[in-house]
């Protein structure tokens, strides 16, 4: 090791967080943030001084723009051409900046993203507005430093006579920061820095009624007050930018969706191309054809619509899923004293007029200087004018040019630039005219003088030029409002009508868990039965529901979960197919089971409400309208206790007209009044609807009313009876109810099981299905066994073999519901 080196250990961390330190301070001040004062950032501001310097100016004819990124690349910006050619282009495009900063001549790009042509064929000038950011430059109003490699001088800012961050906007991102500053209407804003400037206190809310809100180059429907608000407030909010849509009528009876204007920022191409997916995919009904129109006239594009179909349905649907509304999200970010902050409005504007009184003095101060350096100037020749013959005299006899200056100086008290400037002038300005004329240019510039002291000597006066010249900007290139501002954010929602062409078909959850959906049509060709249904072996139907592709169903587990199905969402199988797994349709998990399925037109139907009993005898009431949701996840439905289950769900009335009856496992029954169970919120616990003894559980309930009908119990043996449901006496919530099945054994008396499995409320003759341990399937009707009294044995139903049991017993006869 040489004895010249010298290694000391330095901690990584340390090393790595100065130079990221170092690296993100460069990224942070001199790419990516823009200057609160002239809104650019470091490229955009040499791109505009590099033209301005080598006289690129709107006066004059365009130029390769490939001289620029040179010019730029060469003197102020040692990267690469790509980063300033993107910078130039982005000055050009008329859809990004409201007022670009670059007049363009060729293909600079177009909205549907398509890339400008290569620097080499596109041509450029400044516009004449970006001359308004690079005004009184030459007239040190603002510093300059060396460039990177100290041969010449580059502005630290420009002087930019409108407030170009707020006109123009921004988007960058760097590293710990980013920002978005949309585009604003330049007549309002100049408006605000006049309201700011007469007055210093004006509020937010003052400052609002001035400027409304962004205005997009695009146009659009910007929504959202609040979040405009909170933007201007703090720096950071959200808005809604619709595009702008009408719907038209055509000939035959059809429309069409004509679109005029797209949100800021979204590619036209992209944009059609997803509502023509839309179409493709048909994932809407009734769109014919999409076209995009778009010419010399304007944006223009088309959605035409078949026949009979939604069109305000489907322009919400497209609003809701293509980017024809998009969220815009404020982040305003910009350099203040070389630290990034976020901004209000009126922290910009104030930044902004604060630069301006800033550049109005340091240009004042330069013409004051000049102004009392040529007076100084008149007054030496008015005086050399005066005394002529002498002066000339002197001069005569003068050896040189430095002696004829010294002896100016000394015989008549010229100062040095005064006798310079006499030894200068030339023979014609001896004349009368002349004379006349700098006397004249003399009180004019005096009186120069005395105006830009006062500028300089009154506040007031200052801002007053400030004023005047930000109101002739916004004369000259004011333009009237693009973005329409709405108040309020429209809330979005899509019928389902709109996505799913209504059709009236069958769903079946089998005990096994497989889902389908069957047309009608399919049912038919199948023969129409039932029991044709494709099934795996030993498993059978437990629901079979009638209902329409627009309907949704509610699945209610064993475990208090439920899931909100739309019927379109379940997949379409023949008849005689299988179907597929409830689980490859919604998350339920291993352990749990449906015990309930109800179908739903409207869930936020009034007067409806969902009762829940359960297996420890607590029942609930709650309206239907509480288990709306979007989530396609599990959603609590009922709070259990410890080792509780829901034993079943059913969709009643607010008006509690029907009675609610139990049967337990222990042939114990209660009925009592709907009534007696108030509504409650979607997770309660419920109250109790029945008090077990040790052992008891309820296995089955239902609805019932007035004194019409039978109640059929089954036991595990395969017996049954029906008993009047008047015998079912209404009794008090909570009571431990009466027997509705006498079990008998012995050793002389064949055992007629040992617990209930079912319940049924009969009406009508229907036949049920038992289903048994064995995985048989045994029929019988519900006339079979007689009608008995409350503590009744029951009667064969269903003939088992031995230690064979019924597991479970359906309603075959009236399962379509």
């Amino acid at each position: 090791m040489s004895t010249l080196e010298n290694f000391l250990p330095v901690v990584l961390e340390e090393i790595v967080g100065d130079r990221f330190g170092r690296y993100s301070k460069y990224i942070i001040q001199d790419r990516a943030i823009p200057d609160v004062r002239d809104g650019l950032k470091p490229v955009q501001r040499r791109i505009l001084y590099a033209m301005y310097e080598a006289g690129n100016t709107p006066d004059k004819p365009y130029r390769k723009s490939a001289k620029t990124v040179g010019d730029v690349m060469g003197n102020f910006h040692p990267h690469g051409d790509s980063s300033i050619y993107e910078g130039m282009v982005r000055m050009a495009q008329p859809w990004k900046m409201a007022h670009p900063l670059i007049d363009g001549h060729g293909n600079w790009g177009s909205q549907d993203d398509d890339p400008a042509a290569a620097m080499r064929y596109t041509e450029a000038r400044l516009s004449q507005i970006a001359m308004e950011l690079l005004r009184d430059i030459d007239k040190r109003t603002v510093l300059f430093r060396d460039n990177f490699d100290n041969t010449t001088k580059e502005p630290s800012v420009l002087p930019s006579r409108f407030p170009n961050l707020l006109v123009n906007g921004v988007s960058g991102i760097s590293s710990g920061f980013a920002t978005e500053i949309p585009t604003h209407n330049l007549r309002e804003v100049i408006d605000a820095c006049i309201r700011i400037i007469d007055d210093p206190f004006v509020t937010l809310e003052e400052l609002m009624g001035v400027v409304r809100g962004p205005d997009f180059p695009t146009g659009g429907i910007v929504m959202g007050t609040d979040g405009i608000r909170e933007a201007y407030s703090t720096g950071k909010g959200r808005v809604y930018v619709r595009a702008r849509t009408a719907i038209e009528d055509m000939r035959g009876g059809r429309q069409q969706i004509v679109i005029t204007q797209i949100p800021y920022g979204v590619v036209k191409a992209k944009l059609v191309t997803a509502m023509e997916t839309v179409r493709l995919e048909k994932k809407v009904e009734g769109i014919a054809e999409v076209r995009d129109e778009s010419g010399r006239n304007g944006l223009r594009i088309v959605v035409e619509l078949k026949k009979d179909a939604d069109a305000q349905g489907i322009l919400t649907y497209l609003l809701k899923k293509t980017d024809l509304q998009i969220a815009y999200n404020f982040n305003m970010v910009a350099i203040v004293n070389k630290t990034p902050r976020q901004l209000g409005l009126k922290d910009m504007l104030v930044a902004y007029v604060e630069h301006q009184k800033d550049v109005v003095t340091r240009r004042s101060r330069y013409e004051l200087e000049k102004a009392e350096d040529r007076a100084h100037v008149l007054e030496g020749l008015a005086k050399a004018l005066s005394i002529l013959d002498e002066v000339v005299a002197t001069i005569r006899r003068s050896k040189n040019r430095q002696d004829a200056q010294n002896n100016l100086m000394s015989e008549f008290g010229f100062t040095e630039r005064q006798a310079d400037s006499i030894l200068t002038l030339q023979l014609y300005r001896l004349t009368n005219l002349e004379i006349t004329s700098i006397e004249k240019e003399l009180k004019d510039v005096q009186k120069l003088i005395s105006y830009l002291k006062g500028i300089l000597g009154s506040e007031r006066k200052l801002f007053a030029v400030i004023k005047d010249e930000l109101s002739e900007i916004r004369g000259r290139f004011g333009l009237d409002r693009r973005s329409e501002i709405q108040d309020e954010v429209e809330e979005l929602k899509v019928a389902v009508e709109v996505m799913v062409t209504p059709e009236d078909v069958l769903v079946t959850l089998s005990e096994d868990g497989y889902i389908k959906r069957t047309s009608k049509l399919s049912f038919t060709r199948s023969g129409g039965e039932i029991e044709s249904t494709g099934l795996k072996e030993g498993d059978f139907v437990r629901n079979l529901l009638e209902v329409n592709t627009i309907d949704s169903l509610l699945l209610f587990t064993e475990k208090g979960q439920y899931f909100l199905l739309p019927v379109h969402a379940i997949p379409e199988y023949k008849w005689k197919d299988t179907g597929t797994a409830l689980v490859n349709v919604i998350p339920i998990p291993k352990e749990d089971r449906v015990i309930s399925v109800i179908p739903v037109k409207d869930i936020q139907e009034p007067g409806k409400s969902l009762i829940f009993v359960t297996k420890r005898g607590q029942v609930k009431r709650t309206e239907l309208k509480e288990y709306a949701t979007n989530r396609t996840t599990s959603i609590a439905a009922c709070k259990l206790g410890k080792g509780d289950e829901v034993v079943t769900v059913w969709l009643g009335s607010d008006e509690s007209a029907s009675d609610v009856l139990f049967v337990t496992k222990l042939g114990q029954s209660i009925r009592f009044s709907g009534g007696e169970v108030n509504p409650m919120g979607r997770v309660a616990a419920g109250v109790r609807g029945i008090s077990l003894r040790e052992g008891d559980e309820v296995v089955s309930a239902m609805p019932v009313s007035g004194d019409e009908g039978e109640v059929l119990v089954v036991s595990d043996a395969g017996y049954g009876k029906r008993t009047l449901l008047a015998d079912y006496q209404v009794q008090g919530r909570g009571g431990k109810g009466v027997a509705t099945f006498e079990f008998k054994e012995g050793k002389r008396v064949k055992p007629n099981g040992t617990a209930l499995v079912s319940s049924h409320y009969v009406r009508e003759e229907n036949v049920y299905t038992a289903v048994t341990s064995a995985g048989r399937m045994l029929t019988f009707s519900s006339e079979k066994p007689p009608i008995s009294d409350l503590r009744s044995i029951g009667a064969v139903l269903v003939a088992l073999e031995k230690d064979e049991t019924v597991q479970a017993v359906i309603n075959v006869g009236n399962i379509v519901s």
